[in-house]
């Protein structure tokens, strides 16, 4: 339902999924026509909302884990609300990576331990001042407050959780090791595609999926997917190969110009024929702004 402004109010189009025991998914976005924070371009409506965006939880007992506090404010609190209901007296915080729609309601878990590590933590400090004059404006920007370097475990009540600093995506990246094999994956991948935010350290990124497939992991639940996909316990590690072959491909821009044109089922074919990823018409405008960036970085 839309409020007088005609946008909808925040939080009001959030699913609770339920993937995997002991692991709750806040999905929002991917609903036609609906804008959450105005009709001018905003990272918000035009990036995280129409491209739908999960956080997650690792719920056992009364311990409970938050993987990225979602969007606004108002999503966080529903997070913290629904998992107290469930019986969480102790939550902690993780941070996938530093990017606005992951840390925009931080501040509901600002007397929560929010860990991250030691690369997130700069580059919030360094971006601070962005995030929080933004459009919407993340203010205050509630930074971490427990920070590791490459790899920390946690067990959240009889849940054993590790956690890796992944450099894919950003340089930043955070992915969480379940039990089974069940990985938290951030935006290290993406379905269809991943959103390039450091076109010129591509062959970084690539190398760290090849460390991301050495987990070994059976199932995955990245931030920005499918909402029925995530539901029914998220994708297989092809998810990773489709990835792969589509950064891949970006890498050849620089020798093989004309790829600049391809739509993104041209461009991505491979990647699609693996059947891990679906075409999602907005990922058009991703692929795009991918290509315009990974070109203009080629010297």
């Amino acid at each position: 339902m839309s409020s007088a402004t005609g946008l909808a109010p925040l939080g009001s189009t959030l699913r609770v999924l339920e993937p995997a025991p002991h692991v709750l998914a806040f999905y929002d976005g991917r609903v036609p026509g609906v804008r959450l924070h105005g009709a001018q371009e905003n990272w918000l409506d035009d990036g995280a909302y129409a491209l739908g965006i999960a956080s997650y939880a690792v719920l056992d007992g009364e311990e409970a884990l938050v993987y990225d506090t979602h969007v606004s404010l108002a999503h966080a609190r529903i997070i913290r609300e629904t998992l107290e209901t469930r019986g969480a007296r102790r939550i902690r915080v993780v941070l996938s990576h530093w990017h606005d729609d992951h840390v925009a309601g931080n501040e509901v878990f600002a007397d929560c331990e929010i860990i991250a590590n030691r690369e997130t933590a700069a580059l919030l400090a360094v971006h601070r001042a962005r995030l929080e004059a933004g459009a919407p404006p993340i203010c205050p920007l509630i930074l971490p407050n427990l920070l590791f370097e490459q790899r920390l475990q946690l067990n959240i009540g009889s849940v054993p959780v590790m956690l890796f600093h992944m450099d894919i995506h950003s340089r930043d990246g955070t992915v969480a090791l379940l039990p089974n094999g069940l990985l938290l994956a951030g935006d290290t991948l993406e379905d269809p595609i991943t959103y390039v935010d450091e076109p010129d350290r591509l062959a970084i990124h690539l190398e760290g999926l090849e460390r991301l497939a050495a987990l070994g992991a059976t199932r995955i639940l990245p931030n920005h997917g499918t909402p029925e996909v995530i539901a029914g316990g998220g994708y297989g590690p092809a998810l990773i190969t489709a990835t792969r072959l589509y950064v891949q491909q970006l890498l050849r821009l620089k020798a093989e110009p004309e790829l600049a044109g391809l739509d993104l089922r041209t461009f991505a074919k491979a990647a699609f024929a693996t059947g891990a990823v679906t075409y999602f018409e907005p990922y058009e405008a991703v692929h795009r702004r991918n290509v315009v960036a990974v070109v203009a970085s080629n010297p």
